[in-house]
């Protein structure tokens, strides 16, 4: 399963028929958010048109709380550049189609793809959007900065010398202003219908991007509260049922030193109800280190400490119990589509619990046993012990 558009969830969708101001009738793509009104996100279509690509992003996007709506600008699109006047006419015109989707109080952003900047940044200008994100633009318009609102701006690599420039000059001494450029990809890099998809940089440009919308204007999901519901249901209830009802339809896990979780619904279930919940030790406690929440992910850095009662499949498959008291710090990454968890990476050090377990000797290698657990807990205690030319720069100048 990758991070790309094509894996969200199904979403209702409607074609939704327009009349624009000269009265021509076009098209536009209308997929509500699940449960309800949310804020207003207008897709921008480039020089294809709009395509699956388009669809799947509003698709997507939609997953994430918005009211989306795609106008279909085709007619305004020379080849080259859109006619931006009426390309911005028939956005009015189709913005009105979003009413009945759309919360109290909406606000409204965009996030425009190819030449479809063109059309974003005016929009921007004029004071239509409140935040703006843009996909590999052609061009770039400050307008001696009347550009008020948010914008990011995410470029592949290889983009030309000029056109770096273009935009670091953009970004420029503004504070709202974030322009990224994914070295070692080539354009199309966050399209999975191209054959120059990377799923990792399109991974982290739509993180990038909800950080520059929702702080604006929403939604505003309280991601840390919804993943301790998450936790609760595997650590306290005990209920797998309850645990998958806070994932996306299509979740997976993976606790990274074992390779142990699941990829997609019924292999994650399977895993919940037999291999993970029941196998959990009867005594353990964590310590929260910290806790990082960006637009998308939560992150909590904890200390963890329990007894080895019983052989736990998901961290030490196949060993039996030991009887011990284990600590190992862990560090979780939690990553939501919406108001739903869609993935969590977990890691650790399997070393350290095996050092604890007698079943490595530390002896020569550069691993430690429960004591990562305790410089977690004490940054006084001592550092560098394991490593032997630390001591060569005792009283040397610095």
């Amino acid at each position: 399963m990758s991070e790309g558009i094509n894996q969200a969830a199904p979403a209702e969708r409607s074609r939704a028929a327009i009349v624009a101001a000269d009265g021509t009738r076009f098209e536009a793509c209308l997929v509500p958010p699940r449960g309800g009104g949310g804020p207003a996100l207008l897709i921008l279509h480039g020089a294809a048109g709009l395509d699956a690509s388009t669809v799947a992003w509003c698709k997507r996007f939609a997953d994430e709380g918005y009211a989306v709506l795609a106008p279909d600008l085709s007619r305004h699109f020379d080849g080259h550049a859109f006619a931006l006047t009426a390309a911005l006419a028939d956005v009015a015109a189709a913005r009105s189609a979003l009413g009945p989707h759309l919360e109290a109080g909406a606000r409204c952003a965009a996030v425009a793809f190819g030449a479809g900047a063109s059309v974003g940044l005016r929009l921007a200008v004029h004071g239509a959007i409140d935040a703006l994100a843009l996909y590999e633009p052609t061009a770039v318009v400050d307008e001696d900065g009347a550009i008020a609102c948010p914008v990011t701006a995410h470029l592949a690599g290889n983009v030309s010398s000029s056109m770096r420039a273009a935009f670091e000059r953009f970004a420029a001494g503004h504070a709202r202003r974030r322009v990224y450029f994914y070295d070692g990809s080539s354009p199309g890099f966050a399209d999975p219908s191209q054959p120059s998809f990377d799923r990792h940089a399109a991974a982290v440009t739509h993180s990038r991007t909800l950080a520059a919308i929702r702080p604006t204007i929403g939604p505003h999901y309280d991601l840390a509260r919804l993943f301790q519901e998450h936790l609760k249901h595997e650590f306290v209830t005990h209920d797998p049922h309850a645990t998958m009802a806070t994932m996306v339809a299509q979740p997976y896990v993976n606790h990274v030193p074992t390779l142990t979780g699941g990829f997609g619904h019924d292999m994650l279930k399977r895993f919940y109800t037999y291999h993970f919940i029941p196998k959990l030790p009867n005594e353990r406690r964590s310590v929260v280190l910290s806790e990082t929440v960006g637009p998308d992910t939560v992150v909590l850095e904890l200390v963890t400490r329990f007894t080895h009662t019983v052989e736990i499949d998901y961290l030490l498959p196949g060993i039996p119990p030991s009887g011990k008291t284990l600590e190992i710090p862990t560090v979780i990454v939690a990553k939501f589509r919406g108001d739903k968890l869609y993935h969590e990476h977990i890691y650790w050090d399997q070393a350290s619990l095996l050092v604890q377990l007698g079943l490595i000797d530390p002896k020569g290698l550069p691993v430690a046993g429960a004591e990562e657990a305790h410089k977690m807990l004490d940054q006084s205690r001592p550092a560098n012990d394991l490593m032997a030319r630390w001591r060569e720069s005792d009283g040397k100048p610095i």
